[in-house]
């Protein structure tokens, strides 16, 4: 596992510019964007503010996955309503103070979960998923993945992709190699598509401790942003707790004026 900045590449991005998807990734939401938006007085409670109300689901989906063929890449949704999306890598930190926030602020959030990390305790993310978040897939154990075989990439995708569907009965279908690595390659395309998943996911900012990383220059948020987090706690957050690190990247939304959406609410699964 990487530093900071975990599953970005050195240079904070991803390892190739983004591309806009005509063709498909992930599965139907279990509950829309705007049941799960968040309002209330637990925002007072974890010392936050609001965000806004997200729009309802779109009916027609902006992203369409194809059953078969290569699968596309894209690190942000063509849409024009201003909502951002949360993924969150990893899960080394199991803290359960998130779960309560979780519960509290109901921010959809999907996550992107490597076996090795989560096995110790596969029931922590469980309420999560709960909350009609969508686990996805992560790989193993974690490796760089242009640097191994074509058969260990196999392995890596189609391993966590058993475990995942295995523990939280529903197949991932959609992927993030780690750093965002190799995520253009044909080597890795093809083992994601005989593994299961059927894009691969990468994105436009990344939360640090206190402020994200932006691949745009103007350092803004924009409609459709795929946002990249960790679950991370005071080891790796210079004293600080994945509640207050999350709370952190709450409010440097809620300053640009953005709701959170659940990205698989703006994805068409495969159909027939």
């Amino acid at each position: 596992m990487a530093a900071l900045t975990g599953c970005s590449s050195a240079s904070g991005t991803p390892a190739a510019p983004p591309v806009k998807s005509s063709a498909p990734p992930g599965a139907p939401a279990a509950s829309s964007s705007a049941s799960a938006a968040p309002q209330g007085t637990g925002w007072a409670k974890w010392g936050l503010q609001p965000l806004p109300q997200a729009p309802a689901a779109p009916a027609d989906k902006p992203i369409k996955l194809a059953r078969t063929g290569t699968v596309p890449v894209f690190s942000e949704v063509p849409t024009k309503d201003k909502v951002v999306f949360i993924t969150i890598d990893d899960g080394a930190e199991k803290d359960p103070k998130f779960v309560e926030m979780m519960n509290d602020l109901k921010v959809p959030i999907s996550m992107f979960l490597t076996r090795d990390i989560v096995k110790d305790d596969y029931g922590y993310f469980k309420p999560l998923q709960a909350l009609g978040n969508h686990i996805q897939n992560h790989t193993v154990d974690h490796p760089v993945m242009s640097k191994i075989p074509a058969e260990r990439q196999k392995t890596e995708v189609c391993d966590d992709q058993a475990a995942l569907t295995q523990q939280y009965g529903k197949a991932p279908l959609l992927f993030r190699p780690p750093y965002g690595d190799g995520a253009h390659t044909p080597t890795l395309n093809t083992s994601v598509q005989q593994c299961g998943p059927r894009a691969i996911v990468l994105w436009r900012e990344s939360m640090q401790i206190h402020d994200m990383q932006y691949q745009a220059a103007d350092k803004k948020l924009r409609p459709g942003d795929i946002i990249l987090a960790h679950f991370r706690g005071p080891k790796d957050l210079k004293g600080e707790t994945m509640t207050q690190m999350f709370g952190e990247l709450l409010s440097r939304i809620q300053e640009q004026g953005f709701a959170v959406a659940r990205l698989e609410d703006y994805i068409q699964a495969p159909t027939g």
